[in-house]
């Protein structure tokens, strides 16, 4: 008996270990999971269309429910797939901002028009994307701008 006892506490370095690997694939696991479940909102922007600098303008926090149209310095429109969807008149600004708005209200987001002008757009342009977006139900109207002048 005695020397069972002696066994035990002959070693005093010796020190519980705990085993990490369960704890290190949990950690793992939340991570892909968060990062599948995550949303990754991103506006694509139209390389032709250069928004004028205004140095009083606030970054959006709150970017879901965007419709972005970009008004180019000719006056035609595009939609943020500026490479695919060209919108040649107000009735057509009406009818795409009406089918993002729809798809917006599905998911419970509230959509915002996102305009995209260039610096050297009439006014009159803008206007009309707002007037049509308008006629669809959307009266939130986000301008797009840049802060300073952009590096080339």
């Amino acid at each position: 008996m005695a020397s069972r006892l002696r066994k035990s506490t002959a070693e005093p370095e010796a020190e519980c270990k705990m085993d990490m690997s369960p704890m290190i694939d949990m950690v793992f696991l939340l991570l892909i999971f968060f990062i599948v479940n995550a949303t990754a909102i991103i506006v694509k922007t139209d390389p032709k269309v250069e928004p004028p600098v205004a140095k009083n303008s606030k970054r959006q926090i709150d970017s879901s429910g965007r419709i972005v149209v970009n008004v180019h310095e000719d006056g035609t429109y595009t939609a943020e797939d500026f490479d695919r969807v060209k919108l040649e008149d107000e009735d057509a600004i009406y009818e795409y901002v009406r089918d993002m708005k729809t798809r917006h209200e599905k998911l419970a987001v509230k959509s915002k028009l996102h305009l995209r002008g260039d610096k050297d757009t009439v006014f009159r342009h803008s206007r009309t994307a707002i007037r049509a977006s308008a006629r669809a139900g959307v009266d939130q109207v986000v301008f797009a701008v840049f802060t300073r002048e952009p590096k080339r």
